[in-house]
């Protein structure tokens, strides 16, 4: 939790530092400008490297392949784009670095170890009865459907002759 508050409180405080200390050395509108480069270089390398990953997913997914790599590729691409769309001199730093193959090959292997050490774990928040497939009052889930309980009704007690009620009513 201490790092959500970081990330929201600290991180634009010190994005703006670096942008007023950029400002002070080589002014507003250079300042300005080499923003707006870094967002057009950073959309574009991002478009280039999710098109890759893309690509690399569907040949996967062709060959019978499960693309966990390419897949944790692509959530760092959507995490760089997010980075650069934010304004600031940090965060598209960050927002590169996850966009060049090398330093994302590092961040992928930290992401893949986090989620398979979560995998075994399943869904916290979900009762213990509800994943047993038992509600919380203890009777078993049933799952039936409208047309299996007709059919049962029809078994068990028979129409009268002459009734309009049934398939057979005339």
């Amino acid at each position: 939790m201490l790092w959500v508050v970081l990330l929201l409180i600290v991180g634009p405080i010190v994005e703006l530092w670096v942008i007023l200390q950029t400002a002070d050395l080589i002014g507003g509108w250079q300042t300005l400008g080499l923003l707006l480069i870094e967002g057009a270089i950073g959309g574009w390398l991002m478009k280039r490297q999710g098109r890759a990953v893309v690509r690399r997913v569907d040949e996967r997914l062709r060959a019978h392949d499960l693309p966990t790599k390419d897949l944790a590729d692509g959530l760092l691409i959507l995490s760089a784009g997010a980075l650069m769309l934010t304004p600031g001199f940090v965060t598209d730093i960050v927002g590169f670095g996850l966009l060049l193959p090398p330093t994302r090959a590092v961040a992928r292997r930290a992401l893949l170890r986090r989620f398979s050490a979560r995998m075994g774990q399943g869904f916290a928040f979900v009762p213990e009865a509800v994943r047993r497939g038992r509600p919380s009052g203890g009777s078993p889930v049933v799952d039936t459907t409208a047309t299996e309980a007709a059919q049962r009704r029809s078994e068990a007690a028979p129409l009268r002759p002459g009734s309009t009620d049934g398939p057979s009513g005339g």
